[in-house]
């Protein structure tokens, strides 16, 4: 009985891994020939998503220092977060819960939620996120917060309602073993994608996908390369919208 119960369970394990992995909204994309495909008959180019369910989903991030359009002296800025129905504690693999991005840079990771960052003179915009164990943004609402604020004598970012991106992965220069997934993972702040009617375009190189919901984007088979992430926001008539971070882009290798 004890061995029927064990396999009993196993197969449910099974199932409810193999559920978990399953993919959605699968297209093959026909590499062009400005693409050097090592062969024919070489495996096809595959964007996809994963079935996964939203992981933390009533984590809460909420960022305290800086506040809206605050100023500060060139130097050592404070940023201080609150942490809520999340295991922000230090594990001992030491990775990264916590991701700041400025100015549409590349993500910077912190293992407390009060630091400090050495910036020079300008305007700021902050996107604050949470991470999964796979380092995958958080996407529901309360898990990622934004704030604008100015160090030194700087005009405030122009004020824009239009929602805008930010984008987890790839970071800049970032390497892919061949064969290795390519993982395009962004959030969209400020705005519902379903609400407002939106969708976000991905171009690697000459390859196109579309998706109109927020979740991490894979592809497969990237031939080795060198490749040009572009991430854009459109409307659904696909017209790119106006802001000033509606599109983020980064430069990436297969080797």
């Amino acid at each position: 009985m004890n061995k029927i119960l064990t396999l009993l369970f196993s197969i449910f394990l099974f199932s409810a891994c193999s559920s978990e992995k399953q993919r959605v909204n699968e297209e093959v994309v026909e590499v062009p020939a400005t693409i050097d495909a090592p062969t024919a008959d070489a495996p096809k180019v595959k964007f996809y998503q994963y079935e996964d369910q939203a992981a933390y989903p009533d984590a809460i991030l909420e960022l305290f220092t800086p506040l809206g359009q605050q100023v500060f002296k060139p130097g050592k800025v404070p940023f201080e977060f609150n942490v809520k129905n999340f295991p922000f504690e230090l594990t001992a693999t030491k990775e990264f819960k916590l991701f700041n991005i400025l100015n549409g840079g590349d993500p910077v990771g912190f293992y407390s939620p009060i630091f400090q960052r050495d910036l020079k003179q300008g305007s700021y915009r902050v996107v604050a996120y949470l991470v999964d164990e796979e380092g995958l943004a958080l996407k529901n609402f309360g898990n990622y917060v934004d704030r604008d604020f100015q160090v030194g004598e700087s005009r405030p970012i122009p004020y824009s309602a239009e929602p805008y991106l930010a984008l987890n992965y790839p970071r800049s220069e970032q390497i892919y073993e061949p064969g290795s997934e390519v993982i395009i993972d962004f959030l969209v702040v400020g705005g519902d994608m379903k609400l407002d009617g939106l969708k976000v375009q991905i171009e690697v190189n000459d390859l196109k996908y579309e998706i109109d919901h927020m979740a991490p984007v894979r592809i497969e088979n990237l031939p080795p390369g060198s490749y040009q992430v572009k991430v854009r926001l459109l409307h659904s008539s696909g017209k790119e919208l106006e802001g000033p971070f509606s599109s983020v882009s980064k430069a990436i290798i297969v080797r």
